[in-house]
């Protein structure tokens, strides 16, 4: 195998995902904060889409005109939610702080923050469109 410079990403690394809206404006202002928050930077910005950039991915939200439902549903086939890697617990609990504060529900409130398990901490929220997403932390290992 040979080494690749910085600048070249490894082959099978995530290059984007393109997520159709039903409201440009409403996704800018549900999404926007938290990507900024995780790094991300603004992209590419068009009448009817936007991007966000971090690293080789960027993420994509555009209101189509080929659209041809108001929903998103999680458990339909497709996308079942986004997962970001956050450094803390206390990191967590903020961004989950803040997603409230945006338009975010919590999902799974009384097993919160462990409901992806008791060695997990996660938070699992749905925004306005039926998008999920989980912030979580490293797994911790099991004491022994």
């Amino acid at each position: 195998m040979t080494d690749q410079p910085p600048s070249t990403p490894a082959p099978g690394t995530l290059h984007h995902i393109e997520i159709w809206v039903p409201d440009l404006a409403r996704a800018i202002a549900e999404w926007a904060w938290l990507f900024e928050d995780l790094g991300y930077v603004l992209h590419q910005s068009w009448d009817h889409g936007r991007s966000w950039k971090l690293g080789p991915t960027y993420l994509v939200f555009e209101q189509s005109p080929a659209l041809t439902g108001p929903r998103h549903d999680r458990r339909a086939p497709g996308l079942n939610h986004l997962a970001f890697h956050v450094d803390t617990p206390d990191r967590v609990d903020l961004l989950t702080e803040k997603a409230r504060q945006n338009g975010w529900t919590l999902l799974f409130p009384d097993r919160h923050p462990h409901a992806g398990g008791a060695l997990q901490h996660a938070a699992y929220l749905e925004n306005t469109d039926g998008f999920e997403i989980e912030l979580t932390t490293p797994t911790r290992t099991p004491d022994r």
